[in-house]
């Protein structure tokens, strides 16, 4: 079992410990609320462990239709099948959206799940299900707001239960938190009932392009008026030393801080430092580690390899989800579509064909073949999906589209697997003639997330633990039968 984690402050006092953490803090030039911010609760089962692996999960917030990517019905009724036609992919019998082309040419490399379901419709529901991967809405669920009684995301999970590296968190989300147009923080994004200080390490390398959609080819699903802030803007923290601040300095404070901590642990040897050692560690690998902060900075990538993935959010994110996986970050969630970019209630067919498959499609295959070259393919499984699938039936909103689409459908979606062990050129589960049904082999957002974890190398039997020191077991279902290899 995972050792209790280091109790939490109870009350909203500061006592002398906390001031002499937060003196040693300003030592080094950096905020409380930044350290917050690179916290990684780190803990592991005393049990052997698998081979560890790493995780990027690509989310693509809105709801990704099955029928015009992964699970197309041909044979059915127009009123169905809609406009895009099937091509064939590299392995015999495995067919996929004419809008995929590059993904339809690695199919070796990859493995579909088409009958993934779950029983909610709405958004917010269906983010909370898909980034917390538990089916049922918790007790005190708010879809217009995170709750503390929400379950924890993945990257929470998986920042209390994977030793990171390099003194870096085992998780991070890139490259912003879902925050709807309307200002609506989408729940399920955070630690929840583990506690604000287990929050996922969020890298904004977004906040500068403040309209929706997928950049460069900004768009607002609904068309309403806006006006785009002009070119794509994907910039990585500041991670430099502040320009006073030298190599040199930085070590003088940092012993200092030394002679601090040596204090306080002959004061307070029974106090737990270890959190606030491991986020120091954190901050100094940020500030002096030339690899790392390399892995932010994704304009100094060669120019080639910028252009093979796009030039833009998608593949300036995927490219920055690859780098922190060299530099030892476990899991890196990525968040694809800025205020539901994928939620196609109408103008399904010119908003996938133009704006969304393209830099998707670029993006994920480049990211496939640089783990590939790098030898990374095999130790890194890539999940993409997103909060629900959409309806059968094709639909016209006219109020606010001009042209159909579809609406959400949490009863069955496909889920796109490659890399990490995944037995390439594999489909498992199958919907009904119509894509609106599992047929067979019906998967649980559990099973998703219980492959997610065996992949990390998370004991079956992990768990952590509250404040409490109640104990909450990280796995609900077994993993995906038949995925890998």
């Amino acid at each position: 079992m995972i050792p209790p984690a280091p109790s939490l402050l109870k009350h909203p006092t500061v006592n002398r410990r906390e001031m002499l953490r937060a003196g040693g803090i300003g030592l080094m030039g950096l905020s409380m609320s930044d350290v917050t911010a690179l916290r990684a609760q780190a803990a592991h089962t005393g049990a052997p462990q698998p081979p560890v692996k790493s995780v990027i999960y690509i989310f693509l917030s809105g709801g990704l239709s099955q029928h015009e990517s992964f699970d197309m019905k041909p044979e059915a009724a127009d009123t169905i099948r809609g406009e895009f036609r099937p091509i064939d992919t590299a392995t015999p019998g495995i067919q996929i959206s004419e809008h995929l082309p590059l993904l339809a040419q690695r199919s070796r490399h990859w493995a579909l799940v088409r009958s993934l379901t779950h029983g909610h419709n709405e958004h917010s529901n269906g983010h909370h299900i898909m980034l917390t991967g538990r089916s049922e809405m918790p007790r005190g669920f708010n879809p217009s707001k995170p709750m503390p009684t929400d379950d924890p995301t993945f990257a929470s999970i998986v920042s209390a239960t994977v030793q990171g590296k390099n003194h870096l968190p085992s998780a991070a989300v890139i490259p912003e938190t879902f925050i709807h147009a309307s200002g609506r923080v989408i729940p399920g994004q955070f630690a929840g009932i583990m506690g604000p200080q287990r929050d996922p390490w969020v890298i904004d390398a977004a906040a500068k392009c403040k309209k929706c959609g997928a950049c460069p080819n900004c768009f607002d699903h609904q068309q309403r008026d806006w006006e785009h802030t002009g070119d794509p803007v994907f910039e990585s923290p500041n991670l430099r030393l502040p320009d006073q601040l030298t190599s040199q300095r930085l070590g003088r404070r940092l012993d200092l801080m030394q002679i601090v901590e040596d204090g306080q642990r002959h004061l307070d040897r029974a106090a737990d430092v270890a959190a606030m050692d491991r986020n120091r560690q954190t901050a100094i690998s940020l500030l002096t580690s030339g690899k790392v902060r390399k892995a932010f900075d994704v304009h100094a990538e060669p120019d080639e390899v910028q252009e093979a993935y796009g030039k833009n959010r998608f593949g300036w994110s995927l490219l920055m989800a690859r780098s922190l996986i060299e530099v030892g970050v476990g899991m890196v969630q990525v968040n694809l579509g800025r205020n539901e970019s994928w939620d196609t209630h109408g103008n399904i067919f010119p908003h996938l064909k133009n704006h969304l498959f393209p830099p998707t499609d670029r993006a994920v295959s480049a990211l496939i073949d640089d783990l590939e070259q790098r030898g990374l393919l095999d130790s890194t499984l890539i999940v993409m999906a997103g909060e629900f699938g959409r309806t059968p039936k094709i639909s016209r909103l006219a109020r606010f589209y001009k042209y159909p689409g579809r609406d959400h459908w949490g009863a069955v979606q496909s889920v796109f697997f490659a890399g990490g062990g995944v037995r390439g050129g594999t489909v498992i589960g199958s919907t009904d003639s119509i894509g609106g049904y599992p047929q067979d082999l019906p998967q649980r957002p559990e099973n998703m997330s219980a492959t997610i974890y065996d992949a990390l190398g998370i004991h079956r039997e992990a768990a952590w633990y509250s404040s409490l020191n109640r104990p909450h077991f990280v796995y609900h279902a077994d993993p995906i039968a038949g995925l890998m290899g």
